[in-house]
């Protein structure tokens, strides 16, 4: 992947917010479009001497639309960079398939439910050697770690749905003491306010369908390198072979959503914070979970990794337990209970039923993604429904 030479300069003198909102794109030259062009082509033709007219082949391979969108994400995360997938489990699908038969992987107890079932899936047939650690162990990571054996450390920060908060520098320096990678999964954590390429990680993982889209309207998923090594020619290959490629209309509507991910992030933290400090001491609840309170066991790794805001994701754990939990759900009239996250409307989801019975995830527990809504709707709606009213 490259860039002119000129929009790069242009790119590193300008604010994150400024790149993104002008989309990384200067005026189209031909014709002084501001929005960035769709190129739906899924082949490239070539001249009358059989080479390729532009430097694009195949869609499967890459495309203009896509490389573009690549560009942006590996500005926005400072790698050097970017490779859009499909999903965010054809991202995590790549990393696992790059890791060779029997290794060693190490990830959390509690994490994405989708990628952990894949890490269990590839285990019982015999592909990786899976330990997961309590990431609320301080020495958890470092006794799951086999020195020389590891290949791949993966871990969230923090970590969905109890926001425990993971030290990514300290994380990457025991991963790479043992032999391994660290694959940081940022998914809540965008690069607006996390980059983890800067503490140590060696990739970074985000569901893009999240934050970074921020409409709820495609699937994607991305992974950003500091460095184009031989990994990650490797994971191009995986990606190109199994065609788990992002099409080009999701890659543009990627980007359409990423012109406003300063704005939508800033107003989602901001009210996540609002509504934890109300919660927190409520009566009806056990406890609130959320990095960006002061009581939070977390709050002071967090407030070095998340410099711009502590995410718009807090979970309750409701006195009572899961009947009541399920309860609260019922009752809430502009939250929408919904999976997912990072999009302008506000979610509620009980994780532990969602999950299943092998979840790990405490059953009085209710995970809240904060949209973009007014503050004080969202939290009248939490104080009639956990009244019961």
């Amino acid at each position: 992947m490259t860039r002119d030479s000129d929009e790069e300069q242009r790119d590193d003198d300008l604010a994150d917010a400024t790149v993104l909102a002008q989309a990384g794109h200067t005026p189209d030259p031909a014709t002084g479009a501001l929005v960035p062009a769709l190129h739906m082509s899924t082949t490239f033709g070539r001249d009358s001497e059989n080479e390729l007219i532009g430097d694009y082949m195949y869609a499967r391979h890459q495309s203009p639309t896509v490389e573009h969108a690549e560009r942006l994400l590996a500005r926005l995360d400072r790698g050097t960079d970017a490779m859009l997938f499909a999903s965010g489990l054809a991202a995590v699908a790549a990393i696992f398939e790059t890791v060779e038969s029997g290794g060693h992987v190490v990830a959390p107890t509690i994490m994405y439910h989708g990628a952990q079932n894949w890490l269990r899936r590839i285990e019982s047939r015999g592909r990786i050697d899976l330990t997961l650690f309590d990431a609320t162990d301080p020495s958890g990571l470092a006794e799951a770690l086999r020195i020389g054996e590891t290949s791949v450390v993966w871990i969230e920060s923090p970590v969905n749905p109890t926001w425990d908060v993971i030290d990514i520098r300290a994380a990457a320096d025991l991963a790479h003491e043992a032999g391994a990678i660290l694959v940081a999964d940022c998914t809540v954590a965008p690069p607006i306010t996390t980059r983890a390429l800067d503490l140590g990680a060696d990739l970074v993982f985000h569901s893009a369908t999240k934050y970074l889209n921020g409409h709820s309207d495609i699937l994607a998923g991305v992974l950003i390198t500091p460095e184009a090594n031989e990994l990650w020619e490797e994971l191009r290959s995986v990606r190109m072979l199994t065609g788990g490629v992002l099409g080009a209309h999701d890659a543009w509507m990627l980007v359409r959503g990423m012109r406003t991910l300063p704005l939508r992030f800033e107003r989602a933290c901001k009210s996540a914070l609002q509504i934890a400090r109300h919660l927190e001491g409520h009566p009806r609840l056990e406890a609130v979970l959320y990095p960006g309170l002061e009581s939070h066991p977390g709050h002071e790794v967090a407030r070095r990794q998340m410099t711009h805001g502590f995410g718009g994701l807090l979970s309750i754990r409701v006195k009572g337990g899961p009947t009541e939990a399920l309860e609260v759900i019922r009752r809430v009239r502009v939250f929408v209970p919904a999976t997912s996250l990072g999009g302008v409307e506000s979610l509620i989801e009980h994780r532990a039923s969602v999950e299943g019975p092998d979840s790990e995830v405490p059953p009085d527990l209710l995970r809240l993604s904060i949209g973009i809504e007014d503050p004080a709707d969202l939290i009248t709606d939490l104080d009639q429904a956990l009244s019961g009213d």
